[in-house]
């Protein structure tokens, strides 16, 4: 079942073996929420966690799902030898993800790719780095890749990903890896825009205000003006978040921001749905 649902940013530079100390200063608020989620993250008693990550082999109208059987990562493309993390994928989670997709028109690309990107590998780090689960099973990883650029495509297969966590006895995390705008100052290497902050304040009220169908309207324009890399990784989180929704469910998921900060021109959203 469906546990434990979060948007988390992927700066490297929030790894204790890349950051230097002023990083660290300017990044405060994302790691204190970082460390937040773990914790709540912790008493789930978490199996699988399925991560969506923009930086993952996204394909043109097609969702790409990663069937290595072992995952591993590090940190070396930012000069980290020291930090390395393993995992077992749950192809059980794989293969019912691409058998409910399929029949319902949704392009599955099934890939075995064993190294994982950045973008899975530091909201990992901190939800992995002093978990403990009570029944003593080892975490297993699904990394998923969106689609690019269909928002209905992305939410369509968040309602599966519902769906199958639903039919399976353990628990699941589900983890929208993405930084909003990367248009937030004039040093930033995308280039300034002021739509960036616009679409940043827009996109965290209508999730606080558990909007989704507004949040899936956002004009796409804005989004394209923003530079942001992990609006569709939310889209699809909110389809699985809706079907949740509309289950019969006592309590609905509501989503609660942690922290937002721009340091380095870029925007940092964590924060979680209880659930």
């Amino acid at each position: 079942m469906l546990k434990f649902a979060a948007i988390c940013p992927h700066p490297p530079v929030i790894i204790p073996t890349i950051g230097s100390s002023s990083d660290f200063k300017k990044t405060a608020k994302t790691i204190k929420a970082m460390k937040e989620i773990a914790a709540v993250f912790a008493k789930k008693n978490i199996e699988t966690v399925i991560v969506i990550s923009p930086h993952g082999p996204v394909e043109y109208q097609k969702i790409t799902i990663n069937m290595s059987p072992a995952l591993l990562g590090n940190f070396e493309g930012f000069n980290d030898y020291e930090t390395y993390l393993n995992f077992e994928n749950d192809l059980k989670i794989v293969d019912f993800l691409q058998q409910q997709a399929r029949p319902q028109g949704i392009p599955i690309n099934l890939i075995e790719k064993p190294v994982l990107d950045h973008g899975t590998l530091v909201p990992l780090y901190y939800l992995t780095k002093d978990y403990n689960p009570k029944n003593k099973v080892a975490l297993k990883v699904v990394p998923i890749a969106y689609s690019y650029p269909e928002t209905k495509l992305n939410f369509d297969f968040g309602k599966i990903i519902f769906d199958v966590s639903k039919s399976q006895e353990k628990n699941i995390a589900l983890i929208a890896s993405g930084d909003l705008s990367h248009r937030l100052t004039f040093d930033e290497p995308a280039g300034y825009n002021p739509k960036g902050a616009e679409f940043d304040k827009q996109l965290i009220e209508l999730l606080e205000k558990n909007d989704i169908k507004e949040t899936l309207n956002i004009n796409p324009s804005l989004i394209e003006e923003a530079g942001e890399c992990g609006y569709l990784s939310i889209v699809m989180l909110l389809g699985a978040i809706s079907t949740y929704n509309q289950s019969k469910f006592l309590k609905k998921a509501r989503f609660k921001a942690l922290s937002y900060e721009g340091p380095f021109g870029v925007g940092y959203l964590v924060g979680y749905y209880h659930i």
